[in-house]
């Protein structure tokens, strides 16, 4: 079997640091190569790629890509809305394929031997992911089912890409391991401030900022102090929630961890640090317009406040916890979309997924029809159940990269907020990649697992929604999905890329 570089160095690093874990790693590692395997088939059927032409059904009921070479890449059925491992290779011009890294070097296109690499970490940082122990007992918080959700993006090749994280940077930082983590201080006298920073992060006359500790070892050039924050990594991993018997309650902290996850290099930038109350004030306000079913059925993690410092590598945001938007008193708790699939019943599952599916269309489309595209993945979207698991409200957190329409906010006489014009747009076409782009490929696909089943459950969901364009688009236009694998084989900078993915409701 084709053993990269990045498996063979996390073995070592495990067998220096914790050999314990060792053999669980190496045992992983093949259900870790078929589960990035599927992904990059995915995008290597759906993304427009320019160097693949026709698709075509195969005798055996698989897919074949046909490449502009005259070269060929067949496999099993394609399902754009499926999840999991691939269960055999893939073939290329007749020879057989089983891990990603492989079959990238040897279809020899541009920018490939990068993306090959990195599909090579993501592929030995997932099998460490799954070296992680089982956590005892019930989650009780938000953040407790964040760390249940292992296998990371489920449509992402690059679902485990931890570039600059060694193995035992990812056992003591990432989230499905469990820990706890340190946040270290740094103290900076001339910080751009919003919000009301918590005293308790202030010191002689300077603020205080949390930085997360890769960050602080690999990045910054400056000394840190303490005392600590205690706090939960989350999915994000540069996210954490606060231990709440620390000095900032159960606050979430936002690090300005600069390593690339997935597809990119994240920051917080000068505007982010200035605007991000603002912006989070202006959505509480506007979800109060919601109509009149979805009233009181979706609630934004309102951000406290924000630093920023002439470093660029130095900036954080505190925001309020989802857990805030649950009566626990009353049973009810919040868990992240992306951990979903461990709460759906099997007894009664396509009934939870329409009850569901109601209310993120409903609320998503009403949020729409007002002014706002909400980026409603798996991470950005929570949901509130009650004790018996059904689906009651959602939580929404994280507004950087939302869209904002000034001529659908002015039919409603709303005014515009004073924010940059990266996210305002009036294209329709660009507000419903936004929402749909997330919601449906992130919040939806996912948990249907497979088109027949996405189908029903959009069916069901949309029969009694309001009619408008919007919808009309849901129901009959293909899906936008970010193209992932095209992202990542194009040159930096370029952006967002999409994919136009067939519609359940439309297609054969």
């Amino acid at each position: 079997m084709f053993q990269t570089g990045a498996e063979r160095a996390l073995a070592d690093e495990l067998r220096s640091v914790r050999p314990d874990r060792l053999s669980a790693y190496e045992a992983a590692l093949p259900g870790a190569r078929a589960a990035v395997l599927a992904r990059l088939w995915r995008g290597l059927v759906y993304d427009p790629l320019p160097w693949t032409g026709r698709r075509a059904a195969t005798a055996d009921g698989g897919t074949a890509v046909h490449l502009a070479d005259g070269r060929r890449i067949s496999g099993p059925a394609a399902d754009p809305w499926a999840t999991g491992d691939l269960t055999g290779p893939l073939e290329l011009a007749g020879r057989a394929y089983g891990h990603p890294a492989e079959l990238l070097l040897a279809l020899g296109v541009p920018r490939g031997a990068q993306f090959a690499e990195e599909l090579a970490g993501s592929v030995a940082c997932l099998a460490l992911a799954r070296t992680a122990p089982l956590p005892h007992g019930a989650p009780r918080t938000s953040w407790e089912w964040e760390q249940r959700v292992v296998d990371g993006h489920p449509y992402h090749p690059g679902c485990r890409s931890r570039p600059g994280f060694d193995a035992a940077e990812q056992l003591a930082y990432a989230p499905e391991q469990g820990q706890s983590v340190r946040l270290p201080l740094v103290a900076v006298t001339d910080p751009q401030l919003s919000g009301a920073w918590p005293k308790e992060l202030r010191e002689d006359g300077t603020v205080l900022v949390p930085v997360h500790p890769w960050q602080a070892a690999h990045v910054l050039d400056r000394p840190t102090r303490g005392p600590e924050l205690t706090a939960h990594p989350l999915m994000a991993l540069r996210t954490l929630a606060a231990d709440p018997a620390g000095p900032l309650g159960d606050l979430h902290v936002k690090t300005a961890l600069s390593a690339r996850l997935t597809s990119s290099v994240r920051d917080i930038s000068a505007y982010s640090v200035a605007n991000a109350g603002v912006l989070s004030e202006f959505v509480s306000e506007l979800v109060q317009k919601l109509p009149a079913r979805w009233a009181g059925r979706l609630h934004i993690t309102r951000t406290v406040a924000a630093v920023g410092a002439p470093a660029p590598d130095l900036a954080a945001v505190l925001r309020e916890s989802p857990d805030r938007y649950a009566d626990a008193s009353a049973g009810e708790s919040v868990v992240p979309v992306a951990a979903l699939g461990a709460l759906v019943p099997a007894a009664g599952r396509t009934a939870w997924l329409v009850s569901y599916a109601e209310l993120v269309l409903g609320v998503g489309l009403g949020l729409l029809g007002l002014g706002v595209a909400l980026e409603a993945h798996g991470q950005n979207l929570l949901l509130v159940v009650d004790s018996a698991g059904r689906p009651l409200r959602l939580v929404y957190r994280d507004l950087a990269d939302i869209r904002i329409s000034p001529a659908r906010l002015a039919r409603h006489g709303i005014a515009v907020p004073e924010l940059t014009a990266r996210q305002q747009t009036d294209e329709p076409e660009a507000l419903r990649r936004k929402l749909f782009g997330s919601l449906v490929t992130g919040a939806l696909g996912p948990l249907a697992g497979d088109a027949r089943t996405l189908g029903e459950v959009l069916t069901a969901a949309t029969r009694e929604l309001p009619p408008g364009e919007d919808l009309r688009a849901l129901l009959t236009e293909p899906l936008p999905a970010k193209a992932l694998t095209l992202m990542r084989l194009s040159p930096p900078g370029t952006g967002d890329r999409w994919a136009r993915l067939p519609n359940p409701l439309t297609s054969p």
